[in-house]
């Protein structure tokens, strides 16, 4: 009888202590917790390292953006400016290759107006000889361009391509003919307007 009920007290007793259930609660709860940590860790790794791919990602997107914006832009100036210099040869190659005796001044006037650099300082050099040339011969001359296109094109500089009909008559030859030629132009950019720096007839 005294054994058993010992027995029965001890158990009660074993119940009863709060100590007991926490220090086996808590005992649970850490291998639980040291369980979860590395998978936590692994986690928030993963959200790193998924936020800098992401960053990275963006980062040369908007580069390539940026870098392909900024070559549409210069291939669209280069056109423009292709444009706007085929325009000013065409029209120059017409006063280039007109002239009449009646009106050199007016003509030679406006062939240095349109010119720039090594073309015209050549032409200002030859000008007086070649007026009293005009004269002597009583020259005339009516130019037309046939065709044009560019030959190649920078913002600034653009290389023109001009076929060309002459009609010319003067004291030896009375009648008018027609001479063609191919003219290369090189237009530069000189304070917002295209001059002719360079002709050539290949």
């Amino acid at each position: 009888m005294s054994e058993r009920g010992s027995t029965t007290t001890i158990d009660k007793a074993a119940d009863l202590d709060p100590e007991v259930d926490e220090s086996a609660a808590e005992g649970k709860s850490d291998v639980g917790s040291s369980d979860t940590e590395p998978e936590v860790r692994v986690r928030r790794w993963g959200s790193v390292v998924g936020i800098s791919v992401i960053a990275a990602v963006v980062a040369i997107s908007l580069s390539m953006a940026a870098v392909f914006g900024w070559k549409l832009h210069e291939a669209r100036a280069v056109d423009s400016a292709a444009a706007a210099a085929l325009d000013a040869a065409r029209q120059y190659a017409v006063t280039l290759t007109s002239v009449s005796s009646d009106s050199l001044d007016q003509n030679f006037a406006a062939v240095l107006d349109g010119a720039t650099g090594e073309f015209k300082d050549m032409y200002s050099q030859s000008s007086e000889q070649l007026k009293q040339l005009l004269v002597d011969n009583k020259a005339a001359a009516q130019g037309v361009v046939i065709d044009a296109g560019i030959k190649s094109a920078t913002a600034t500089e653009v290389e023109v391509l001009l076929f060309i009909d002459q009609t010319v008559s003067n004291t030896v030859a009375p009648d008018p003919r027609i001479d063609r030629s191919r003219v290369v132009m090189t237009m530069n950019l000189v304070d917002g307007r295209w001059l002719a720096g360079k002709v050539d007839l290949p």
